[in-house]
């Protein structure tokens, strides 16, 4: 089965639109080059009350809370649950203004829900010489790791677009069942994007929301951060997406972002060997012994702005990391503080 759109005109900004039985899609704008995520809002029963179950919630800004005020202002029934599939802040961003004005529970796993409180708490005057040296490790120029600091110090963090983000939450798990309205969810984790994003799937329906771990058309950010120079980001991804193909190959998938669609097997294969292409062309590139940065050019096609140049970065250093525990590469420091990967011919 190939990858197919369904047949439906996108919702405008704020804007529900059905797209199945008791299932309305939600679009909110994203102040990125990909410029909007998709929000489920579910029929319910909570407490014998009706109302919508929220997954993700957009990022945290005044914006989005102006769009979220304007919708809530016509619904006709209540917020039951707000679920968050992971911790990146356009999907946890608005979870704690939906709760606190609901007063309603917040699902997430613990992995995600803890780190999102670590992340929007800060640095809370910790140095950050350990986020320089990893731009160094990366093979950044002397001029990029000075001014990737100052930026830091003038920033107020990813807290800035995180709402408040509750003092409780519910813990989903591989295997759980959460039952939104008449509709039991088995909960599949997946790993690489984020520590433990939760996808849903309803037997029922045969539908998946798969947030950011399955998309169509572009693949998430899988990426090794300052955090954990050592993580193997890209083997968690490569280990959790292939269970998804024990799911019907035609049910409906519904994405974090770009377009609801069918063809779950083969876009999960074509994200497989997306990956694997990339790993092939660093083994031959890296064959005379390549920094992270030097790298980019095989990996990104197109020109890098400096919002994009921190995720690339991140995601050349997670395929390389893979070859180096796979025992594809070799992981050296040269002289000037730079990780240099080599792989044998």
């Amino acid at each position: 089965m190939h990858v197919t759109f369904i047949d439906t005109g996108i919702p405008e900004l704020g804007k529900l639109q059905q797209v199945a039985e008791g299932i309305f899609w939600l679009r909110m704008p994203l102040p990125f080059d990909l410029d909007h995520i998709n929000l489920y809002l579910l029929e319910d029963n909570h407490n014998g009350q009706q109302g919508y179950a929220v997954i993700d919630t957009g990022i945290g800004t005044s914006r989005s809370e102006a769009l979220w005020d304007t919708l809530l202002d016509t619904l006709d029934k209540p917020i039951t649950k707000v679920i968050v599939t992971h911790l990146h802040p356009d999907h946890i961003g608005m979870a704690g203004y939906l709760v606190e004005r609901f007063r309603v529970p917040l699902f997430m796993s613990q992995a995600e829900y803890f780190t999102a409180r670590a992340l929007s708490a800060g640095a809370r005057g910790a140095s950050d010489w350990q986020d320089d040296e990893y731009l160094v490790r990366c093979g950044m120029s002397k001029d990029y790791v000075e001014n990737a600091s100052k930026n830091r110090k003038n920033s107020k963090g990813v807290g800035q677009v995180i709402r408040p983000i509750p003092l409780q939450f519910y813990r989903l798990q591989q295997g759980d069942k959460l039952t939104i309205g008449k509709h039991d969810w088995q909960v599949y984790i997946g790993r690489g994007h984020s520590p433990e994003h939760v996808c849903l799937f309803n037997a029922d329906t045969n539908i998946l929301i798969s947030g950011d771990h399955v998309l169509p058309g572009i693949s998430p950010n899988i990426g090794v951060y300052s955090t954990e120079p050592d993580a193997n980001s890209l083997q968690l991804y490569l280990d959790t997406l292939p269970q998804f193909t024990q799911l019907p190959a035609d049910c409906l998938v519904l994405p974090s972002h770009k377009r609801p669609f069918h063809g779950l097997h083969t876009r999960v294969q074509e994200l497989i060997s997306h990956h694997h292409q990339h790993l092939d062309n660093l083994r031959a590139f890296c064959v005379q012994g390549k920094t992270i940065e030097q790298c980019l050019p095989v990996l990104f096609k197109r020109k890098l702005s400096d919002q994009n140049m921190f995720f690339a970065i991140a995601e050349a250093f997670s395929h390389l990391n893979y070859l180096y525990f796979s025992g594809g590469a070799s992981r050296e420091i040269n002289s000037d503080g730079h990780f240099v990967f080599k792989t044998s011919e």
